[in-house]
Formats: structure tokens, sequence, C-alpha cells
């Protein structure tokens, strides 16, 4: 029975810390889909956003983030695109995001003759400026 007890206790010690540095917000995304995809939007978010300095002053269980990327080609040529980025707060026993913005940040831009992908690689640029100014915002660089 002890041997029991000490296995649980040395696989809790091992597990608990592992689980606890890596604890990821929520992160929802109400993007264009054929503007930017989900792997993309993500991959931006944990490049960008420096989790460990945020989560010291804002914690994963209490706050999450919200991104919206939209626009697309107008006219056949011109790329418009506005991307956003959103601090929102958890509820309390559903740990669901709840639109009453803590922070936020919005960036907007346009480009004559460019192809859809062209479009797509300008949100990924745009999103990404706005994740990092959202950081800023958040903690000190």
């Amino acid at each position: 029975m002890n041997h029991r007890l000490a296995a649980a206790t040395v696989s809790l010690l091992v597990c608990v810390p592992a689980f606890a540095a890596t604890s990821p917000y929520a992160i929802a995304d109400h993007s264009t889909p054929t503007l930017i995809d989900k792997a993309t939007v993500d991959a931006i978010w944990h490049a960008n956003l420096p989790e460990a300095r945020v989560a010291k002053i804002y914690p994963a269980n209490k706050f999450g983030f919200l991104s919206q990327v939209v626009g697309g080609l107008v006219g056949g040529q011109t790329c418009v695109v506005t991307a956003r980025a959103v601090m929102l707060p958890r509820t309390s026993p559903t740990r669901r995001l709840v639109w009453e913005p803590v922070k936020s940040s919005a960036v907007f831009d346009s480009k004559p003759n460019l192809t859809a992908a062209q479009c797509s690689d300008l949100a990924a640029e745009k999103l990404k400026e706005a994740v990092q100014s959202l950081a800023t915002s958040l903690v000190k660089t």
C-alpha cells in the first residue's frame, strides 16, 4: 500500500509542473476562413504573445483571447484587411469567454494589385501586428 502511495505522489510531482507550465490561454478565432486559416492564427498568437509574462498578471484561467481578421479582395485586385486582437475575461463556473474586452488592438490596411495568396499574407502580417500591439499593452517589453 505504501508503494502505491509513493508511486502516486511521484507521478503527481512529475506531472503537475508540466501541466502548470503549459496552461494555454483560450484563443477564439472569428476570422474569414478564405483569408486566414486557424493554424496560421494559432501560430501567430503563440509566436507573438509572451504567455509566461502575461500569465503573471492575467492568469489563463481568468482571461482568454479573441482574434478576428476580415476583408479580402475588393474589385478583384485591392486587398482590404482588418485584424483585431482582444483580451476577454472568462466566466467563473464554465470558463467561457465573455465579450467584455479588457484590452484590444485593431490594425487596418489596403493594398492594390494583390493576388489572393498575397492578400492572405497581408492578413497574417496585420494579425501579427495586432497581437504584438496587444501584448505590448499587457506587459512591458
